[in-house]
């Protein structure tokens, strides 16, 4: 096996501990990963600190020539990094590819950097005054990135902090390493200064010595909610800027209207794709009407028990393993919950037979029908291919169950009634809503984030609020007096 090195100031730098990264199909490791330390970190900011200084003085429109560069490299390694991201989170090649290109969406946004650090002007905003903002990088900034995209989720991140001028740490989950690894590797290619950008790979103390390093000016962090509200507060007291995007239950709502054919053929990959390890995973479907429930239930249970399951890295797949075997056995005890707290077990994951006939952390879709709101199935954020079926009486009803939830990512609704449709976005308490949409992720030129416990901080991801997150505003005032002026004492507050 290979290490898999920390990247500092444009080479490998390699630790002293290490762990094996495993490919979820077989379950045999691939790969060693070596893990940081403060001092790990330290030598991460100091290299941070030489470069940034001058790529903070860089035109945008230079810093955007590297990301246009950047761009090109990732199509050009576009397989490489996809088989990358198969081999050590597991999902299907088709899957990984989706993943690139929705990251690759964000780079090309980060090429319109001069237009987005525009500032406002204002002549004669007093007497003989002029006003203006601008947009001025942080310095060093940092990202926390989890296993299910290895490849997106950091590409909503460091391709805007660093085309706003900063230097960028990246600690990726130490499950899925390698495509990090390489897009480091691009970014050298593309003629990005030494320096600003870093990759750290380690566990609870690399990411603590992050959040407590002084020069680190701003934390983005994805995964679940406890270690969301953690980074938050732990980065919050010390006054950094920080967005922790948390968990999700996220509900789709199936009104009578639906075309249930369409509903079912949408919701079965926004249920089971990537084994529902996402955050926009559609995990219960919400049936108005005992008719809707059952139609609905009927199809999926059919296309569910004939999903095509096997190792990512083959092609043609519906979907692959969980990322690892102690996650499979979480999903698997929540299958059984369910079904002891008297929800009924449509169809049952774990009797495909590549559960037990893998070395490999494979298991089937599961349906559960006739879930209550006091079921942990119900409650909880189980992240993997289990879909819950509530049955309530009217659309009123489902809006109320959704807004009580803790979470709130993701939501969707299926029907015909445009009234319907906008009532539905208008009431419900989620940050991002699909009407017909079942996965409404929104494009790089609009923002990603929920509301409630999916996030904790003020500004979304990616967009928009990328560009309010990773730079500060700045107000300049600006008088030339003339020469032969004389200047008289004012006591009272100026004015325009």
């Amino acid at each position: 096996m290979t290490d898999v090195h920390h990247w500092i100031a444009g080479t490998n730098v390699p630790g002293e501990r290490s762990l094996d990264v495993f490919n979820p199909a077989t379950g045999e490791p691939v790969r060693r990963v070596v893990l940081g330390t403060g001092e790990t970190v330290q030598r991460a900011i100091e290299a941070a600190r030489l470069a940034q200084p001058a790529w903070r003085d860089t035109p945008p429109a230079k810093r955007a020539q590297v990301m246009y560069r950047f761009k090109t490299l990732l199509e050009r390694d576009a397989d490489e990094i996809c088989a990358l991201v198969s081999e050590e989170h597991g999902k299907v090649l088709e899957d990984a590819m989706g993943e690139l290109k929705r990251g690759i969406e964000n780079v090309e946004y980060a090429c319109a950097v001069p237009e987005l650090l525009k500032g406002e002007y204002s002549h004669n905003a007093g007497p003989a005054i002029d006003t203006w903002s601008n947009h001025q990088p942080l310095g060093i900034v940092a990202g926390i990135t989890p296993f299910n995209f290895p490849a997106m989720v950091p590409l909503w991140m460091y391709p805007m902090a660093i085309a706003c001028g900063n230097a960028f740490i990246l600690k990726p989950s130490e499950q899925v390493p390698s495509a990090a690894i390489k897009m480091a590797e691009l970014l050298d290619e593309a003629g990005l200064p030494k320096g600003l950008f870093s990759v750290l790979h380690g566990d609870r103390e690399t990411v603590e010595a992050l959040i407590d390093a002084p020069d680190v000016k701003a934390v983005s962090f994805v995964g679940s909610t406890p270690v969301a509200r953690a980074v938050y507060e732990r980065g919050a007291q010390q006054g950094k800027r920080v967005q922790a995007l948390g968990g999700a239950k996220n509900h789709a709502v199936v009104l009578p209207d639906a075309d249930l054919d369409n509903a079912a053929n949408t919701l079965i990959g926004a249920a089971y794709g990537s084994a529902g390890e996402r955050c926009m995973a559609i995990s219960v479907a919400v049936c108005v009407g005992e008719s809707t429930a059952d139609g609905l239930v009927e199809r999926i249970a059919a296309q569910a028990r004939d999903l095509k399951i096997g190792p990512g890295t083959e092609r043609g797949l519906d979907m692959g393993a969980l990322v690892n075997a102690g996650h499979r056995e979480r999903v698997v005890d929540y299958i059984g919950q369910g079904q002891r707290a008297g929800a009924e077990l449509v169809v049952d994951g774990r009797t495909h037979p590549l559960v037990t006939t893998s070395h490999g952390y494979f298991l089937g879709a599961s349906l559960l029908d006739r879930v209550t709101p006091e079921m942990s199935v119900y409650q909880d954020e189980i992240f993997g291919p289990v879909l819950c079926v509530v049955r309530v009486e009217t659309l009123d009803d489902a809006i109320a169950l959704i807004n009580a939830h803790p979470y709130g990512n993701g939501t969707c609704v299926f029907t015909r009634d445009g009234e319907a449709g906008r009532r539905f976005a208008d009431a419900i308490e989620v940050g991002m809503v699909g009407i017909n949409v079942p996965l409404p992720v929104p494009v790089a030129f609009h923002s990603f984030g929920g509301w409630k416990s999916s996030l904790f901080g003020d500004l979304h991801a990616y967009g928009p609020d990328a560009v309010r997150f990773y730079t500060r505003r700045k107000a300049i005032s600006q008088r030339w007096p003339r020469q032969a002026t004389k200047e008289s004492a004012e006591f009272s507050f100026p004015s325009s």
